[in-house]
């Protein structure tokens, strides 16, 4: 009775007053939305990395010093000032889509500006987030830097100059954190070295950074091509191969002997505090860490049950850990002969789901998209991933997959539920299809929240079934073993780095839960060392939009169509978890 009597007040002063505010209210919108836009040109100009990535290529020339105090207070000031600039305007006066500009931005800036009382600078990269890594897939001339004109050959020179000085910023600052009591685990470093040293080859047409030189466009003059040869060829003797050498060997003869037997940031100094503010700013909620803590517990009894169901039905005798071993180790569960053979079953899955696809989804992108194999340089160290591709169409979405050994890749890691995940209708659709929506302001089409981003994608693994998929039940143990390894995640990570748990105690929690080998659990036990809460945003996100969905299905009974929330769920790209539950109760209510 209260809500409808507060509607109908609002609705009468709306009407008494509609003339009057219209053309006010429109120009509040307006200099909102000018405000929104000159929020992410100057956001770009911070971030030129970023902005190559969406396809902007502006700045392609430039690599900012982000470790130098010049740049940290430059962009705590760009924080600051947008913050102030957001309080100007009335949140109740702008309209549906502008207030939720307004909770996202409001929620970021804040969010932004608490982090800057911890020296993030102290750890300039790790084995897994590092610019180095990235720098040698923008520079192989098939990442997201284009060599497509003289202009951008010319650009990608300018970025290796600054590599050189990002470096010495980078040392300087691994030497102020260890002087801090800031430093990193051995177990990540160890790791680091080598990636660094694979980077040093004896002459120029050997390093990945020649990769550009080799695909010179046909349509360049014999002068500029030799021109950019040979500059090229010097950028990467003097500049490049220096340069990381310098790196690896400040790591290995410097920084490895004082980094930590430790493994959490419960360790550093204020340890506790940062890691609870990283808890909320990944997962865009105000959990703690004990609260993440206890889901995982719960849903990690809850999985295994589900997984047990499926060890008793293809009939295996013996506990889950050997059946974990059987799928493992057994050569049926590795037909496949060489590369091209594992892109095509990836292939595969996503034209045996696409008749479904369009049930479930009133939209797909325009976005090109691929799947590639992850280039040899880093497939050591990497996970299957996607990278966006370019709101113009002109770069492809792509769907990596490292393959070390092609007779050794395992067909029960869950390939089915990767795929929906990384690529069709995880990534590929939410990141592509906001990124399409000009509707939206630039900072929302290219900006993005792990708890929703990586929530999404982990929901959609559970449209296997739905999607005519996890028929075969070892895709279907597959599928739950992906969703029991971002269960144990919320488990391990807080443990880690609040609740003492060692590296070694992870490793062996996961490998006991979950059918992965132990060189498997210890890479993504260090990642979660290197990246702290990054990983508890998988299971966060796809636990609310699942719940959101129970409860609409329920509420709305036969009004309740599945293709109409994922296009709400979507249409409105990232938002922080709270400010995405209330929008979606708004549509569910338009439902009844």
């Amino acid at each position: 009775m209260k809500k409808f009597f507060l509607f109908a007040a609002c609705i009468i002063a709306i009407a008494a007053c509609k003339q009057n505010n219209k053309s006010e209210g429109a120009e509040a919108n307006q200099k909102f939305a000018s405000m929104c836009e000159t929020y992410y040109q100057d956001g770009l100009k911070l971030n030129p990395i970023a902005a190559t990535f969406i396809g902007d290529e502006r700045y392609n020339d430039l690599l900012p010093n982000d470790g130098s105090q010049a740049y940290i207070n430059e962009n705590k000031n760009f924080n600051e000032r947008y913050l102030d600039s957001l309080k100007s305007f009335d949140r109740a006066s702008l309209n549906q889509n502008d207030k939720l500009s307004f909770d996202y931005m409001k929620d970021q800036l804040e969010m932004n500006l608490e982090g800057f009382k911890y020296h993030t600078e102290y750890f300039p990269f790790n084995q897994m987030f590092a610019l180095p890594l990235m720098f040698g897939q923008l520079g192989s001339g098939t990442g997201a830097q284009p060599f497509k004109s003289v202009k951008n050959y010319e650009d990608w020179l300018k970025r290796v100059n600054a590599f050189s000085v990002w470096a010495d910023t980078a040392i300087g600052n691994f030497k102020k954190g260890a002087a801090a009591g800031f430093v990193l685990p051995k177990a990540l470093v160890v790791k680091m070295i080598p990636q660094m040293q694979s980077m040093l080859v004896a002459t120029p047409d050997q390093s990945l950074f020649y990769g550009p030189v080799k695909l010179i466009p046909a349509s360049f003059s014999s002068a500029e091509k030799q021109k950019i040869t040979e500059e090229y060829r010097n950028a990467i003797t003097n500049v490049i191969i220096p340069t990381y050498k310098k790196l690896g060997d400040y790591l290995q003869n410097e920084y490895l002997p004082k980094a930590r037997a430790t493994s959490g940031y419960g360790a550093l100094p204020n340890g506790a505090e940062w890691y609870a503010y990283l808890v909320r700013q990944q997962t865009t909620t105000n959990k703690t860490p004990e609260e993440v803590y206890q889901t995982g517990l719960k849903e990690v009894a809850r999985i295994k049950s589900a997984m047990d169901s499926i060890k008793n039905k293809v009939g295996f005798k013996g506990d889950l850990k050997a059946f974990f071993e059987y799928m493992k180790t057994d050569k049926k569960f590795m037909p496949y002969k060489n590369p091209q053979e594992i892109l095509a079953a990836f292939e595969n899955i996503h034209q045996r789901m696409k008749p479904n696809l369009k049930k479930m989804f009133e939209n797909e992108p325009k976005t090109p998209f691929e799947i590639r194999q992850t280039e040899a340089f880093r497939a050591a160290s990497a996970s299957a991933e996607y990278n966006q591709g370019s709101a113009d169409g002109k770069r492809p979405g792509i769907f990596y997959v490292p393959i070390l050994d092609a007779k050794t890749f395992n067909t029960t890691s869950g390939m089915e539920s990767l795929f929906l995940h990384e690529a069709i209708p995880g990534h590929h659709y939410q990141i592509s299809l906001t990124q399409e929506n000009s509707a939206l302001p630039n900072f929302r089409r290219f900006g993005g929240h792990n708890a929703y981003v990586e929530g999404w994608a982990l929901y959609c693994e559970s449209l296997g079934k739905e999607l005519g998929l996890y028929q075969d039940p070892y895709q279907h143990m597959g599928a739950l073993g992906d969703e029991m390894h971002r269960a144990i995640r919320l488990v391990v990570d807080v443990a880690i780095h609040s609740k003492n748990m060692s590296r070694e105690d992870a490793i062996k929690y996961m490998t006991d839960n979950e059918a992965i080998s132990t060189e498997g659990a210890t890479a993504e036990i260090e990642r979660y060392m290197g990246i702290p809460a990054q990983a508890l945003g998988y299971k966060t996100g796809a636990m609310k939009i699942r719940e959101l969905r129970n409860k609409y299905e329920k509420e709305l009974g036969t009004k309740f169509k599945l293709s109409a929330f994922h296009t709400e769920v979507l249409k409105d790209g990232s938002l922080p978890l709270s400010v995405f539950e209330a929008k979606m109760n708004v549509w569910a209510e338009a439902q009844k």
